[in-house]
């Protein structure tokens, strides 16, 4: 297995679904997540050269408006997480 250059790695031209025994569940995944996020992560945001407690508050509320959809899709789950148990035990205690 040979890694290549790992100081000036080369990237390919983008994402791309990769080869599977399963390509609609792997079309399906990527047409979510094409949904949920369609825009390009917006890199001149994110300056690693300074420290961490360097972002300032309009960079965190870019990111957090980039992270908007899978910020949609955790309230979501966690939703129904707390929701469908919810009701089943209501269905099993109150079965008048």
């Amino acid at each position: 297995m040979e890694l290549g250059n790992i100081w000036k790695p080369t990237y390919g031209p983008g994402l791309e679904a990769p080869g599977s025994s399963t390509p609609g569940l792997v079309a399906m995944a990527h047409g979510f997540l094409r949904l949920v996020q369609p825009n390009a992560l917006p890199t001149e945001l994110i300056n690693f050269e300074q420290s961490q407690s360097g972002f300032s508050q309009d960079n965190i509320n870019e990111l957090l408006l980039y992270e908007r959809g899978f910020l949609v899709c955790v309230a979501i789950g966690v939703l129904l997480i707390i929701l469908v148990p919810l009701v089943g035990c209501c269905f099993c205690c109150c079965r008048c």
